[in-house]
């Protein structure tokens, strides 16, 4: 990986686009276990710059940079069979909030992907942080 690294002419380097973050997610989505990506059935993945501020002042964050990723719906744990019907569940993976957790950090930048998804997804379910651990130890490489 240093040697990748070293060989980037970073004159001429530029941040992932949104395209290239749909397209790590993806490749991210379909290395997730079979079962989990089963279970999680039609939740919609976006990839946005930022979250809009209407959502940053919902959660009460000031600096858009705090949010790498939300779930927006109901999880299953919490849906009823009387619910009325409402707006797809989706995924949201904020772009820049993720480029700036990776610039501080040494992890790769499709695993942190990989992660904002698995974490974001696993609201969907309700799962605990160890459920989400589970599952980012069973996804492919």
């Amino acid at each position: 990986m240093a040697n990748a690294i070293a060989s980037i002419d970073w004159r001429f380097a530029s941040a992932p686009s949104l395209v290239d973050f749909e397209s790590m997610a993806q490749e991210a989505w379909n290395n997730l276990p079979a079962e989990f990506r089963a279970l999680a059935g039609d939740v919609i993945i976006r990839i946005e710059d930022f979250a809009t501020d209407e959502i940053l002042d919902e959660l009460d964050i000031e600096d858009p940079y705090d949010l790498t990723g939300i779930y927006l719906g109901v999880s299953l744990d919490k849906q009823s069979v009387s619910d009325a019907p409402r707006e797809p569940e989706m995924v949201f993976l904020y772009r820049r909030a993720i480029l700036d957790e990776w610039a501080s950090s040494d992890e790769e930048l499709g695993h942190l992907i990989a992660h904002v998804l698995i974490h974001e997804i696993g609201h969907h379910f309700g799962f605990s942080d160890d459920d989400m651990e589970a599952v980012e130890a069973e996804t492919t490489a």
